[in-house]
């Protein structure tokens, strides 16, 4: 069965699928794919704890195809190297923005209130 990740960095969020068995540099290899940096120039992060070893997988990382389900994937944190000072990047993931309020028109339109309704009153 599917691992289903949300890897996230600053307002970008990947969703991928990998399979238990995926090791941590291939997963580096999913991402290199669609952000062009080599697995060297990452850092991926599950639960703030760095995933530093690349062989392991991504079962024995926690991540497993009971816990990491299709309408609930794992977040998984993405820091990239800065070359222009030698060092990774602190972890940043954005939240993901809220949607704005309802105006109050629609507010009584949604409660079952036609607008002919609000006229008589």
């Amino acid at each position: 069965m599917g691992v289903y990740l949300m890897i996230c960095r600053h307002k970008t969020t990947i969703f991928t699928e990998a399979k238990e068995t995926t090791t941590v540099y291939e997963l580096k290899k999913v991402v290199e794919g669609i952000l062009k940096r080599p697995p060297e120039e990452q850092q991926l992060y599950k639960d703030d704890q760095l995933l530093d070893d690349d062989d392991r997988s991504l079962l024995d990382c926690g991540l497993s195809s009971q816990s990491c389900r299709p309408h609930v994937p794992a977040m998984v944190g993405l820091a990239l190297f800065r070359p222009d000072n030698g060092t990774f990047e602190p972890l940043r993931i954005d939240p993901f923005s809220s949607t704005p309020e309802l105006p109050d028109i629609m507010k009584s339109q949604e409660s079952g209130s036609s607008s002919s309704e609000l006229a008589l009153h």
